[in-house]
């Protein structure tokens, strides 16, 4: 069997910036179990496989460790590779996926995902967290992931946590964000627990970062970047239950799976 893959950077407009997904055109599922191992086998953050549906296509993301209910850099290399790859001559794409229905919108080169807000709520600092970054946070809130407020940007940019204590959280990881003098705010993200130490540009935590500073700075329109030492800029809008999550993309590899 051959299955096509590409090596899409997201949330960048060169090679070798932003996050790197690996995305899987299908024509019918594979078993869960093959589809975790190429997931395996190409040691990414995430991979993507989607099939074409009535509507548009299903979607499923997989870690090298675990499937996943939402990953917004890979929906973004998908969505730039049924655009440009596949001659898909709409404006739109809906995907269905265990997080709803998920909108991509192409003008010209920029690619805005319509995902659904996940604001979090203020909570406890769990001891872990402020053991592995060494620092007392602003605020500590809680989503589908954690979110470590902090005063500086340079405690952001140099945060070097420790990853076994952050393997014991109980959700799903935990951004490091804060105010930035040329961003609206800036984050780190990190899920050892699900194989990532750190994820280089991660779609998902803005649909939980941006509702947060959209409140704080009493503005729906923010431009952020993830600090990663890829790096990644995202241009992010807040429309009350729902998030628009745009960037650039391009085309690193191009091959096949022969399994």
């Amino acid at each position: 069997m051959k299955i096509p893959i590409y090596q899409i950077d997201a949330f960048a407009a060169e090679c070798f910036k932003g996050n790197p997904a690996a995305v899987c055109p299908l024509e019918k599922w594979l078993t869960d179990e093959v589809m975790l191992a190429i997931a395996a086998e190409n040691n990414l953050s995430e991979t993507a496989f989607f099939i074409t549906t009535e509507n548009g296509f299903h979607i499923r993301w997989f870690t090298p460790t675990t499937e996943v209910a939402l990953c917004g850099h890979a929906t973004l290399a998908s969505a730039y590779v049924i655009f440009n790859e596949l001659n898909y001559k709409n404006s739109t794409i809906l995907f269905d996926s265990k997080s709803g229905v998920l909108k991509v919108e192409k003008k010209d080169q920029l690619l805005i995902m319509d995902f659904p807000a996940q604001p979090p709520v203020a909570c406890k600092t769990p001891k872990e967290l402020e053991e592995a970054f060494g620092i007392t946070p602003l605020f500590c809130l809680k989503s589908e992931d954690y979110i470590f407020v902090v005063e500086n940007e340079i405690d952001v940019i140099n945060a070097n946590p420790d990853f076994n204590l952050l393997k014991k959280i109980d959700l799903r990881g935990v951004s490091i964000t804060s105010h930035s003098d040329e961003y609206d705010f800036i984050s780190r993200f990190f899920a050892p627990k699900y194989g990532i130490n750190e994820d280089p540009v991660t779609g998902s935590a803005h649909t939980e970062l941006a509702p947060y500073w959209a409140k704080r700075l009493n503005k729906n329109k923010l431009k952020a970047k993830q600090a990663s030492t890829r790096g990644g800029e995202l241009y992010c809008e807040v429309n009350h239950d729902r998030v628009n999550i745009a960037g650039y993309a391009t085309k690193y590899l191009q091959g096949e799976i022969i399994i």
